[in-house]
């Protein structure tokens, strides 16, 4: 097992992933990671033109830093495994880097005033594939990389129709359901993940109040109660039969070591389940 990481830390965040970065592809460019992450910290703290600080409370700079690191290893592990198709070097970088922007869709530009970037969960996906084209535009990527970052990016969707997404190769896909995984894992198996139920309850709260109408699972909660609930059945019953099934099981090269080794990320999701249970259980009496 490796030694943790304080995703709190944008900087050591970094450092882990270039190094995961530079074990699975020696010859990589050293720069790539600092530079992708410093735009990803300029998006979060507003020093990107027309745009506020991302002031959501639970899809903040951690959230985005858990899922990356995640990201990393899996791409370190399944690379170092060399399965087939191997994955190109330029197409882990792009998921790296769609990672990275993946919840830009909650940054509210300059005019816009009212509540929190929260008020866009119904439509973040969208909104983060658009953000991420217009930034990669202006910094001269190819038409098809940017595609491919918008992809990657609309794999992390509550109720995504993976199959209908314009995939330009197998191997993107798999980057994909890669980003998708760890968009899951990387929140869902931190130390506090329990503790933060009510911040994502909040930001849920907010985008029904601004989108009453909206056919979606955050209309449907009335109170942090009721998620705690619906938690371990959201993992069991949804969550779980994503990893195995729409993302194709790319989870296992999470494990370490790989193949057979254990997967502390799976681990340390069922274990924030088995406590959160625990503290449901008195109230069930």
């Amino acid at each position: 097992m490796r030694p943790p990481v304080p995703t709190s830390d944008a900087t050591a965040v970094a450092g882990a992933v270039q190094a995961l970065y530079l074990e699975a592809f020696p010859d990589g460019d050293r720069m790539f990671i600092p530079r992708i992450f410093s735009w990803a910290v300029d998006c979060f703290h507003g020093r990107v033109d027309g745009y506020l600080p991302i002031d959501a409370p639970y899809h903040n700079l951690e959230h985005t830093l858990q899922g990356t690191l995640c990201l990393a290893r899996l791409l370190r592990n399944r690379q170092l495994a060399r399965v087939e198709p191997t994955l190109p070097r330029r197409t882990c970088e792009l998921a790296l880097l769609a990672i990275l922007l993946h919840d830009t869709g909650y940054l509210k530009r300059k005019d816009d005033v009212s509540g929190t970037g929260a008020k866009y969960t119904v439509v973040h996906v969208r909104r983060s594939a658009d953000f991420a084209a217009a930034l990669l535009e202006k910094r001269h990527f190819d038409p098809r990389e940017i595609r491919a970052v918008q992809n990657m990016i609309l794999c992390t969707g509550f109720n995504a129709a993976l199959h209908q997404l314009p995939f330009q190769s197998e191997e993107e896909r798999i980057a994909g359901f890669a980003l998708g995984t760890a968009d899951l894992l990387g929140q869902m198996a931190a130390p506090d993940y329990v503790e933060k139920l009510p911040l994502l309850f909040a930001e849920f709260s907010e985008a029904a109040r601004h989108d009453p109408g909206a056919n979606h699972p955050v209309s449907q909660l009335n109170s942090v109660e009721q998620l705690r609930r619906q938690t371990p059945d959201f993992w069991e019953k949804h969550v779980r039969q994503k990893l195995e099934k729409d993302f194709g099981g790319v989870h296992r090269f999470l494990a370490e070591p790989y193949p057979d080794g254990t997967n502390d990320y799976v681990a340390a999701v069922e274990g924030n389940i088995r406590r959160l249970r625990q503290e449901l259980a008195p109230s069930r009496a």
